[in-house]
């Protein structure tokens, strides 16, 4: 018999054909099946050509990370029995408005020629992606078993593409809308769910504005007894709320509506009676407008929390602490600096589990103290587990970061963001270098981090001789030199992305990544020294890369004030528009 009609061979380089080894084709489809993982597949696929076949055949879901990475048709003809895809467009400075409304990151290219090849899409999860009311009506109609949809920062559409969601995914069991530029026309569209839909399991429309069918909501709500994730937006009030956590006591994730109303006795106890009965519930969000008064209904479920985002209440330390002294399992909090520095000192004692921790300026152009370097050396004390912080802050110093690090050498991911533009150690006035020199030397498993305050090339010396792990780094006003990104970009092999804006990098720095680019995923620079010629040299050397340059209107055009280089194998893109430059 044929070995090749039975089973797969698998041998090293140089390997006796007499001593190979075999395994049924089944067998490997079945196993690869085991493997969820993106890059343990793509690794598999490496292996030989019959384990590349095997695996491409059997792969059910892809993540692509730049939608201009790789054609809809190159997606297809590797993989053809896709099930899933996770799809992203505009670079991530897109949310800080650094890149024009249309620039590109249109779906609809996608969506067609996903109708041919994939009419048995379940699954399509889009972030930075620009969506369309006809793109969304597309996607309802033709694809029959079409079952999950998330839209993390997309947009172009509105309320009238959720309605033909609604109306023609008569399967849906996710519908997943968070910080999506959204035209909110109303709350009509929840009314447009079939009658007859039982099947919805993930529902999440918190973020948008408008004041949505009550009737239709709780219908919905009473009718998916499958529904484990519910995240409201502002316009459901406590009352409301109460009776869709009767309906839903199942429920493992809930977001709230708004806590802005007058609580009488009977209705807290109601309320806390519901909650009571919602046993499985381990992430909590919301609480928009919540004070002290109202917390307490919410204190039967805070014992099994593991995620309590907090990110749209401006509450206190005092309110912070109430909550987590009845909260000793969380794993990941998400805050506001309304808390200060007290209401870390909480975090510090009471969450002895937590891992992530990410607080957010509830006003990014406030200068007043929001936390400091005493808040984030108290939650480093008490948090010996954690390994992912975003912390945005007014101030800080060399001494607390080194503490910090001292005290949780697991960072993975560490974003520290002081707001002031180029801010030295308040008490030192020294540059922050040995900070983020104590990170890096320190955390040997970081993957991601993220620099600011006032910084010079030595921080850079850092870490390019100590993250050897690094794969992301975003860095804003910093730097003296060339030399700085040049110590980045020949010390760190592992690096994906690099994000730059408004440094004294040039043409030298951007040259001296010509070992890394192709196998990065993105470099972004915007608003430093390179130009245009600089540009095209690196377009010369490296022909797998798309270099693009945003011009400016009136912009210098020998400069280059907003670079984008990615790898691809699609070539140039074909949408791009006048603005975008491709060498």
């Amino acid at each position: 018999m044929d070995p090749a009609a039975t089973g797969v061979t698998v041998a090293g380089t140089g390997a006796d054909p007499a001593k190979t080894t075999m395994f049924p084709e089944e067998f490997l489809k079945r196993t690869f099946s085991l493997i969820n993982s993106d890059k343990d597949r793509n690794s598999v696929s490496l292996v030989c050509k019959d384990w590349y076949n095997v695996e491409r055949m059997s792969r059910r879901h892809v993540s692509i990370r730049n939608c201009y990475s790789v054609s809809p048709e190159i997606v297809t003809t590797r993989f053809p029995a896709i099930r899933s895809v996770t799809l992203k467009g505009k670079p991530r400075f897109s949310d800080f408005n650094l890149v024009p409304d249309d620039w590109g990151a249109d779906v609809q290219p996608w969506l067609n020629v996903f109708a041919t090849a994939y009419p048995f899409l379940e699954e399509l999860r889009l972030k930075r992606m620009v969506v369309s009311d006809e793109s969304l009506e597309f996607l309802a109609l033709n694809f029959d078993d079409f079952k999950a949809l998330s839209m993390l920062s997309c947009e172009g559409f509105s309320t009238l593409g959720l309605e033909a969601i609604a109306t023609h995914c008569k399967n849906l069991t996710e519908l997943d809308i968070q910080e999506n530029g959204i035209d909110d026309l109303g709350g009509d569209w929840l009314s447009y769910f079939p009658e007859n839909l039982t099947s919805l399991e993930v529902l999440n429309f918190s973020t948008l504005t408008s004041e949505v069918s009550f009737d239709a909501l709780e219908s919905l709500v009473s009718r998916c007894k499958s529904l484990r994730v519910l995240k409201v937006n502002r316009k459901i009030n406590l009352e409301q709320l109460g009776k869709l956590l009767v309906l839903a006591p199942q429920l493992i994730e809930l977001g709230t509506g708004t806590f802005l109303e007058e609580l009488v006795s009977g209705s807290v106890n109601g309320l806390e009676n519901a909650f009571s009965k919602c046993g499985n519930l381990v992430t909590l969000s919301g609480f928009w407008d919540a004070t002290l008064l109202h917390l307490p209904v919410v204190y039967p479920v805070c014992g099994n929390l593991t995620f309590l985002n907090l990110s749209y209440a401006n509450i206190g330390p005092d309110e912070l602490e109430q909550i987590l002294s009845r909260s000793k399992r969380l794993v990941r909090l998400w805050v506001v600096d309304t808390v200060g520095d007290k209401g870390l000192e909480a975090v510090g004692s009471h969450c002895p589990l937590l891992e992530e921790l990410r607080v957010f300026p509830v006003d990014p152009f406030d200068q007043q103290l929001g936390v400091t370097e005493s808040g984030l050396v108290a939650v480093s004390k008490g948090c010996p587990k954690l390994h992912y912080i975003l912390y945005f802050c007014q101030r800080m110093t060399n001494a607390a970061v080194i503490t910090v690090a001292q005290n949780c050498p697991n960072f993975t991911h560490f974003r520290l963001c002081i707001m002031n533009p180029s801010e030295p150690d308040y008490l030192t006035n020294e540059p922050m270098d040995e900070a983020f020199g104590a990170i890096v030397k320190t955390c040997t498993k970081l993957q991601r981090l993220s620099v600011s305050g006032l910084l010079t090339d030595l921080a850079f010396e850092y870490i390019g001789k100590y993250a050897k792990n690094l794969e992301t780094l975003s860095v804003a006003f910093a730097g003296d030199s060339d030399l700085g990104m040049e110590y980045v970009m020949r010390g760190c092999p592992k690096l994906k992305r690099v994000e730059i804006r408004d440094c004294p990098f040039g043409d030298s720095a951007l040259l001296s990544g010509l070992t890394q680019y192709e196998s990065m995923r993105s470099l972004w620079m915007s608003d430093c020294n390179v130009t245009m010629d600089g540009c095209k040299k690196l377009a010369e050397e490296m022909s797998r890369l798309n270099v693009e340059v945003i011009k400016d209107e009136g912009g210098d055009d020998r400069l280059a004030n907003k670079v984008y280089v990615y790898r691809t194998v699609a070539g140039p893109r074909k949408d791009a528009p006048p603005f975008v430059v491709t060498l």
